[in-house]
């Protein structure tokens, strides 16, 4: 054998590659909640493998040791294979139909896996909150002055329940909750996914927004709205003109909502966990919200959050002790 630490995701997860006779495998070490990270992600793997969804298969579980080996999906991520193609409309296709194909698994609301029950909970209200919880308790926290921050989030919370609450698609589907070009792989053409132990019972909009306006890669604004356009013609679950405007104002409120989150995630990479490479992408970040608070129906958010951050001091972050 052949043991090699490699490059890991934001959790506090480690991974391994581990090579033998000229295959590898992934050793996943869970430091902390070992049914999440690995219980959870092996039941979700298999869920998407059974509905012919490629994902890591389980090879063998150590979970008593917080350990458990894996299917290798490859070295190249999807940010790894697109970010220097030219024509990325056939590739980003392919993913919204990937996409579609999450949202048609048909699960109960909870599933088995080796003698554990596994719940999959909703996207509720509660939960939207929590997530963006995350911008205040971080990234505001850090660059507010302490007189002012109780008040900006007082006002900025309010608003964002309004919008949660306006959310219309309640039809509920299956939902990764973390569709991003790092946690796509690639080999021989053919997509798989990782990092799948979050996933929800949720909105229809949330992955489509995850994947279009993903904090990594650039996309020219033309090719967001093809690819929007390109999941209405494709998807049975959006029927009219009417529903096709409510589904662009649920894209953009979950755009605003998971964007938020990761703002705070970034700091608190950051801050809590000595990770400053993260913060390389604040300022894309605020130009995606920028580009959905258009919508008017975030007029009184945009102003809220000008008032709090204004556009002048998006570009760095600082780092108040509140």
């Amino acid at each position: 054998y052949k043991i090699k630490k490699i490059s890991g995701d934001a959790s506090d997860r480690e991974f391994y590659k581990i090579e033998k006779n000229f295959k590898s495998t992934i050793l996943v070490k869970a430091n902390k909640d070992k049914f999440q990270n690995l219980i959870v992600y092996a039941a979700i793997n298999n869920l998407l493998i059974k509905n012919k969804i490629k994902a890591p298969e389980l090879i063998q579980e150590y979970f008593s040791k917080n350990m458990m080996e894996i299917e290798n999906l490859g070295n190249q991520s999807f940010l790894e294979y697109i970010k220097n193609k030219k024509n990325k409309l056939n590739d980003y296709k392919k993913l919204i139909e990937l996409i579609i194909k999450l949202q048609k698994i048909k699960f109960k609301k909870s599933i088995r896996f080796k003698n554990n029950k596994i719940r999959i909970n909703k996207y509720n209200l509660s939960e939207l909150h929590k997530e963006s919880d995350l911008f205040f308790d971080w990234y505001l926290k850090s660059n507010s002055k302490k007189k002012e921050f109780n008040k900006n989030k007082n006002r900025i919370k309010k608003e964002l329940d309004i919008l949660y609450k306006n959310l219309y698609f309640q039809e509920m589907c299956f939902v990764h909750r973390d569709f991003h070009a790092s946690n796509i792989m690639v080999k021989n053409k053919k997509f798989g996914l990782i990092d799948s132990q979050d996933a929800l019972n949720g909105n229809l909009l949330y992955d489509v927004a995850s994947l279009i306006d993903d904090v990594r890669i650039k996309l020219p604004r033309e090719l967001k709205s093809l690819l929007f356009s390109y999941y209405l013609s494709k998807t049975n679950k959006i029927k009219n003109d009417k529903e096709k405007l409510l589904a662009k104002n649920d894209f953009d409120i979950l755009s605003v909502q998971r964007n938020l989150k990761i703002l705070g995630i970034f700091v608190r990479l950051c801050k809590r966990d000595h990770k400053s490479i993260y913060l390389k992408y604040l300022p894309y970040i605020w130009k995606l919200l920028e580009l959905r608070l258009k919508n008017p129906i975030f007029i009184d958010l945009k102003y809220l959050l000008n008032k709090a951050v204004p556009i002048k001091n998006r570009k760095k972050v600082k780092f108040n002790d509140n």
